[in-house]
């Protein structure tokens, strides 16, 4: 299997390349832009090559130590830039952005160039990228796979090479479970540390801009320049001073299911082995509440935050969203406020069994996913991940 990310450009490549000789650094760039497929299922739309001289042109006349200086970058397309439509990966959702989403202002603001807006599963509803009338996103390595999602595009994106860094969203694993697909690095940040304002919502608030790269260096880059209080973001927070720590106790399932995905397990004991190697104490925890409270954002009424997003639209275009989609979105409409008290309360009452894990251990050590589903199982409305009703975010 080709490991794409040995020949890929970093951050720091591409902001040495503008370093050394700007011209040239400007000319590289629009000959790796003009050798992109505008047609490839990653993308919704690309750059032109008049508007990309607009960036060079802005970019240029920035301090030459601008941190992202002539980087070029991918956003999901749920996320607003100035200009450009933002489509949910529903056309008939599109609309024109009239200013950036406050991610994507800080980004331009510290140099990076923005070359298109990425494919994704419909209103970022989805773990496979298949969602989408745009087309399915396969796999990097194998296009037999799924690449994951909701935040499909911008993870091939990186994979392939085609940008450094990209933005996706992740609210249950939309932007770590397609980072472990495609062998990239995937960060969720905490909720409320990058601004959302300018991002389509699915559950408002429990969004997060995620951040997909292709080394750990270059995610911790990112996640550093945009990290910040945005007083424009209702859901945004300030971040407290924490001091970094080095976990030596790591927390793992005491029991994970496979689906019969024999290599999947494998990977998993090596990465056990590894931890243990490197002189970490690994302990067996009971993940049952934590699994319970995640239940509750797809089986409880955390789902009708999806319908309080988009829920008017859907009834009011009738047949335009994948019927999975759509069916996810319509079904938070069963929910009653007295449901929405008593999974508060539930949720509420699973905290201190959570915080008991944590009280054991420093962190957790987890498998992104227990199998990587086939683009056909996707097709048959089976999520691949041993549920038959699709419904799965």
């Amino acid at each position: 299997m080709p490991n794409h990310t040995k020949t890929c450009l970093t951050l720091t490549d591409w902001r040495e390349a503008f370093d050394r000789n700007f011209n040239e650094g400007a000319t590289q760039l629009r000959r790796h832009v003009a050798g992109l497929n505008p047609s490839d299922t990653v993308w919704i739309s690309l750059i032109s090559r008049e508007m990309l001289d607009m960036e060079i042109t802005r970019v240029r006349a920035l301090p030459n130590d601008a941190p992202l200086r002539g980087v070029p970058f991918a956003v999901k397309d749920n996320i607003d830039v100035g200009g450009w439509p933002t489509t949910a990966a529903c056309r008939e959702f599109a609309y024109e952005a009239d200013a950036d989403a406050g991610v994507v202002e800080q980004l331009r603001a510290a140099g990076a160039i923005m070359i298109g807006k990425t494919n994704l599963d419909q209103f970022a509803t989805g773990l496979v990228g298949t969602r989408s009338p745009w087309g399915a996103v396969p796999n990097a390595f194998d296009q037999r796979y799924v690449s994951g999602g909701s935040s499909s595009g911008s993870a091939v994106a990186v994979a392939r090479g085609w940008v450094p860094f990209a933005l996706g969203t992740d609210t249950a694993g939309s932007g770590r479970v397609p980072a472990g697909f495609n062998n990239i690095i995937g960060v969720k940040p905490t909720r409320g540390r990058i601004s959302t304002r300018g991002v389509v919502p699915a559950c408002a608030s429990l969004d997060c801009v995620g951040i997909l790269a292709l080394t750990v260096d270059d995610a911790h880059h990112v996640l550093n320049l945009v990290t910040g209080h945005d007083l424009r973001d209702i859901w945004s927070r300030p971040t407290p001073s924490i001091p970094v720590l080095s976990p030596t106790v790591l927390g793992i399932p005491d029991g994970t299911e496979w689906y019969g995905d024999q290599l999947q397990a494998e990977a998993w004991s090596q990465a056990i082995a590894q931890a243990q190697a490197a002189g970490l104490k690994v302990v067996p925890v009971d993940f049952s509440p934590l699994y319970e409270l995640a239940s509750l954002l797809y089986s409880g009424p955390w789902v009708a935050e999806r319908t309080a997003a988009v829920g008017d639209f859907l009834a009011q275009h009738t047949g335009v969203a994948n019927p999975v989609v759509e069916g996810i979105i319509r079904d938070g409409e069963r929910f009653t406020a007295v449901d929405t008290f008593r999974a508060q309360y539930r949720r509420q009452a699973l905290l201190p069994q959570i915080e008991a894990i944590f009280s054991q251990v420093d962190a957790l050590l987890v498998p992104t996913a227990p199998t990587i589903p086939t683009i056909v199982s996707t097709v048959r409305d089976i999520d691949g991940f041993g549920y038959a009703d699709g419904h799965v975010a």
